[in-house]
């Protein structure tokens, strides 16, 4: 592997030359526009600024937005499938657990398993916040779009938004009968299905729709302990929805869902043993995955005629049980295995008035949210003596907020956008920590729980010994911005926003060592204890200037943003190895402060061939510590060396599109290069993200007459290794270390798949 800093600047070099094909590419756009490439519109339209639905060019916030076609064309299956596309954006599986989202957009992002850890990037699907990262990354189909919007979106969207939001918008019934399918398989071999049936039930007034999904992989990895394949999981989702529009002013959208996904745990690699450019891996625990949510959508919209508005009211509930277990240890001794429980029940509801009133377009609402989360986790530590450790959490949180939007329009070309939110929010929780029933809790002072296990996961119980957390917050955000519009091509705009994070309570508690042995071969469960601790809210101030803009009667575009941020309280989670294998601590570190800029550009270089190119370059530092994240209990010049994990300096790709006019039919091809540079994972640095270059191809035939497609496509196809975390492990025998030896420290890194071939036949009737 390249050493971060030679990657770096590899990368550097690259970078140049792909913006010299950006300054460059322009020169020799022709004057008409590829309209039949459906991996390109003009009028992909975004719904994220609450205000009906706008283009995605005319709104004055960084965001790249994906229609149905689009999404077709690009073979999305999930979320993570876009994580190379858009500058300055992951979208990561941990690994850890299958399903557990670490987004992170421009450098700001978790490195988490834990549940009650809430993110920086929000996730919403028709308009429902989901609540907790677990069960986000799970197959979509049946979509309308997808956006996904860079920087804090406080004012309307709330907490957890401060790196940025995503955006999900299903199908709805449609007035006239569509059916929609696809079959595909790919190497693995992997299987999908899906059939969407949508239609009127009494015309002009009720329509419905039913859609179904399954998923069947066998397996893409192979373990070399046993020689089997590994990674093998199956998934069913059923999705059905109700529009009521009993007159021109007045809709109503029901949309309930079902699903579970069960299969194998992580397919964890150890580089102490293996390479992490290759995709080796030997455990003697297969582990098994187990995820089943249901949720239900209610979404109104009544037109009024006071400001020739719109009132939106979206209720929304969801419930995931989410089961898992994996050889942590990544080796064939059995140092480290681990069974998760999550059980999450949400409820929200939104109140909205979107209308205008002269030169002012007004939006305004309610926002309420409740949840209760319980987390129980195992761990199996036999190859160190240790008997069962066992703890977790529990708790009960809920949020309230009040937020105004005002679009003033101080002549055509100038918009003044003014904003606020104000949030109250309260957590009361309470902790077990993972702990044997011999594990000393207080010193020399005995305190209730005290020789008792710290739970049992098949039963669903925790046992308590610490005092319960009472937390609660008050936030008020503001936002302040402008936009010039001097012609329908040209968007340039600047604003100031403030974002507000959760605080919370760490649930995975383990720190029976101190310090948590980060440099020495053997790791004891001596030690002070450490009990559960609470951390505070993350506050952030964002600046952002953005130009977006047509040239050359549409042949050719460019979007730039520059931001600048600065975190305030900024929660970090240290991820260190300890007596109990791993042990992470979360604290409000100090503040940071993290810059940059990002460019996405396209051109018409034929009527039937398109370029398009993006890229995105971060920078951030540490501008005040006030807790250790090196791991050696100390704040010292170290700690403010070190890098913000997940933050890649530089992101780019190109993508070239071209379709084929044939007599009988069309033939679209795309290919596309991304590049991200190698980040780190953990706080102290140890644990390194790799490098990648991914390569990726699709080829679609479309007959000109009939209602089917036919794709062949390749992902990654230069088999680029890469893996949600990078975990470092007690440096010790039992974990396949050898101390102070040459091998590298032992590690949990849980690969992703590499080249995938497939083969899809969709069809719309």
């Amino acid at each position: 592997m390249k050493k971060l800093g030679d990657a770096r600047s590899a990368s550097g070099l690259r970078l140049t030359t792909a913006l010299s094909m950006v300054l460059g590419a322009a020169a020799f756009a022709t004057p008409a526009m590829a309209q039949s490439t459906d991996a390109v519109s003009d009028e992909i339209v975004v719904t994220a600024l609450k205000h009906g639905e706008r283009n995605v060019q005319d709104v004055p916030v960084a965001v790249t937005a994906f229609g149905a076609d689009q999404l077709d064309a690009l073979n999305f299956n999930d979320l993570q499938s876009l994580t190379y596309t858009i500058p300055n954006v992951q979208l990561e599986d941990i690994g850890t657990s299958p399903g557990v989202a670490n987004f992170g957009i421009r450098g700001l992002g978790i490195n988490s398993s834990i549940p009650s850890v809430d993110p920086t990037v929000g996730v919403f699907i028709d308009g429902m916040y989901i609540g907790i990262n677990s069960g986000v990354l799970t197959d979509n189909f049946d979509l309308a779009g997808i956006e996904v919007l860079r920087g804090p979106q406080g004012i309307l969207f709330g907490r957890n938004v401060t790196g940025g939001a995503i955006v999900m918008r299903t199908r709805a019934p449609t007035d006239e009968l569509e059916i929609r399918g696809r079959v595909a398989v790919e190497t693995g071999l992997n299987y999908f299905a899906d059939l969407s049936i949508s239609g009127p039930i009494a015309p002009g007034i009720l329509s419905g729709k039913i859609a179904a999904y399954w998923n069947e992989d066998e397996g893409w990895f192979e373990n070399d302990f046993d020689g089997s394949q590994h990674g093998q999981s199956e998934t069913g989702i059923i999705r059905g929805a109700l529009r009521l529009t009993p007159n021109n002013n007045f809709e109503m959208i029901l949309r309930a869902e079902q699903g579970n996904i069960t299969g194998d745990g992580p397919a964890g690699q150890n580089h102490a043993r293996f390479s992490r450019d290759s995709f080796d891996f030997s455990i003697n625990n297969r582990g098994f995955s187990d995820g089943a949510w249901e949720q239900a959508i209610l979404e109104t919209n009544w037109d009024v005629g006071f400001g020739d508005g719109t009132i939106t009211n979206i209720t929304g509930y969801r419930a995931y049980d989410g089961r898992s277990g994996g050889d942590i240890d990544a080796y064939t001794l059995s140092a480290f295995h681990s069974r998760a429980l999550i059980e999450q029940s949400q409820w929200s509801n939104e109140l909205r008035y979107a209308g205008t009133f002269g030169p002012v377009d007004v939006v305004a609402g309610h926002y309420m949210f409740e949840q209760d989360l319980l987390y129980i986790e195992e761990r199996a530590l036999p190859a160190l003596g240790v008997p069962l450790r066992v703890g977790g959490g529990e708790g009960e949180f809920s949020t309230w907020g009040m937020f105004a939007n005002a679009d003033w329009h101080l002549t055509e070309e100038l918009t003044l956008n003014l904003g606020v939110r104000y949030t109250h929010e309260e957590k009361y929780a309470r902790v077990s920590r993972i702990r044997r029933a011999a594990d000393n809790l207080d010193g020399a002072v005995v305190v209730p729980g005290e020789g008792v296990i710290g739970g049992n996961l098949d039963a669903g119980t925790l046992a308590f010994s610490d005092s319960p957390f009472d937390l609660s917050w008050n936030d008020t955000s503001p936002r302040i911005g402008i936009q010039w519009q001097p012609t329908p091509e040209t968007n340039i705009y600047a604003f100031a926003a403030r974002g507000f994070r959760s605080g919370g309570v760490n649930f995975r508690v383990t720190t029976f060592g101190v310090p948590p042995c980060p440099a020495v071969p053997v790791c004891s469960p001596g030690g002070t204890p450490q009990p559960p601790t609470s951390f505070d809210s993350e506050q952030q101030t964002s600046y952002e200037i953005g130009w977006k803009q047509d040239f050359l009667d549409g042949r050719a575009r460019v979007n730039l943003a520059i931001f600048h941020n600065e975190i305030d309280d900024m929660q970090r989670e240290t991820n260190l190895p300890g007596p109990s294998g791993v042990q992470q601590v979360i604290v409000n570190a100090g503040d940071a402060t993290i810059q940059g800029a990002e460019i996405e550009a396209r051109f018409n270089i034929t009527d039937t061939f398109l370029v398009q190119l993006q890229a995105g370059y971060t920078n951030g530092e540490y501008d005040r510590l006030t807790a250790d994240i090196s791991g050696d209990t100390l704040v010292t010049a170290a700690d403010y060396a070190l890098e913000i994990p997940r933050l890649a300096p530089w992101t780019y790709g190109v993508s070239f599109l071209h379709d084929l006019e044939m007599n009988f039919g069309t033939l679209s091809s795309r290919v596309s290069y991304n590049h991200r540079d190698a980040n780190f994972y953990t706080d102290n640095n140890r644990g390194v993200l790799n490098e990648a270059d991914i390569i990726d191809a699709n080829f679609t035939f479309r007959p000109t007459e009939g209602p089917w497609a036919l794709s062949v496509y390749g992902n990654n196809l230069t088999d680029e290794v890469t893996f949600g975390g990078d975990t470092q492990l007690p440096d010790i025998a039992q974990f396949g270390g050898d101390g102070a030896g040459p091998l590298p420290p032992p590690t949990f890194s849980p690969l992703n798949k590499g080249r995938v071939i497939g083969v899809e036949l969709t069809f719309d009737f």
